[in-house]
């Protein structure tokens, strides 16, 4: 009865019982010409090579691009190249580029500080994906984006500025820069300061042992404003994040100023 059903519900007349199996009762053809057994077994077969290839298929190309910070003479710096090529010849960039299809992202951002600035271990944080459809004029690229910091002691030769193409900037007054970088850098700033409120972020960008001064330049350096020196120093030593050492740094002609270094049992 239920075969008869679907029969009939196709608009066929109903079939007549035979002496054989109802297994051997054909259905009608449907309207694309094939029967309703073989349209049920195409939707049920396995997908073409070609489907199962994802070669095949259109895909955005993936990149990494990094944003190298330090702090440099009171100011937050970035690092940018300029452009030897086409799109944006001649135009200043973050370091950046495809990834290989044998490295994570993280590698790949790894690599592209190392042929940047010569350096691997320093601080480094996924940061945001930015894929515009327009962002690049050669084709679909969607890019992954991380942040580096960088103590002074980490800069390399190759980027101190004496490469005409590779300079370090204003993070807060940069050039004219390729693709949706400028976008970057403005997202970048409104994370780091956010990060700052509730993170130990700043710390990445000072030695193992600073003095306070050194530690207030960073703040105003990431936040771009002055901060009172006596309402920075008593919410700082507040938290406890700090540790007093014994050892002092003398700078200028100033008394020499107690140095501290983080606490990494504190609470952020």
């Amino acid at each position: 009865m239920a075969e008869h059903s679907r029969a009939t519900s196709r608009g066929a007349a109903p079939h007549h019982q035979t002496n054989g199996p109802a297994a051997s009762v054909r259905q009608p053809d449907t309207a694309g010409g094939a029967s309703a057994r073989e349209a049920a077994a195409a939707t049920n077969a396995e997908p073409s090579e070609a489907g199962r290839d994802a070669r095949a298929q259109d895909r955005p190309s993936v990149a990494v691009d990094v944003v190298i910070l330090t702090v440099r003479n009171g100011r937050l710096e970035v690092l940018l190249n300029r452009r030897r090529r086409w799109p944006y010849d001649g135009v200043w960039a973050l370091p950046g580029g495809f990834i290989t299809m044998d490295e994570s992202l993280e590698d790949a951002a790894r690599r592209e500080l190392d042929e940047a600035i010569g350096v691997r271990d320093v601080y480094l944080e996924q940061l945001y994906t930015f894929g515009d459809p327009g962002r690049d004029p050669r084709t679909r690229v969607v890019t992954v984006v991380y942040y580096a910091l960088l103590r002074a002691e980490h800069l390399a030769l190759g980027a101190s500025g004496q490469d005409e193409d590779i300079a370090w900037f204003a993070m807060y007054e940069p050039p004219e820069l390729a693709f949706d970088h400028d976008e970057i850098l403005r997202y970048t700033s409104q994370r780091l300061r956010g990060k700052l409120e509730y993170t130990k972020i700043g710390y990445q960008l000072l030695g193992k042992e600073f003095t306070l001064s050194e530690l207030q330049n960073v703040y105003e350096a990431i936040l771009g404003r002055d901060l009172d020196k006596r309402n920075f120093r008593r919410k700082v030593l507040q938290t406890g994040i700090l540790v007093a050492t014994p050892r002092t740094r003398r700078a200028g002609q100033h008394r020499p100023a107690r140095l501290y270094r983080f606490n990494p049992e504190a609470e952020p």
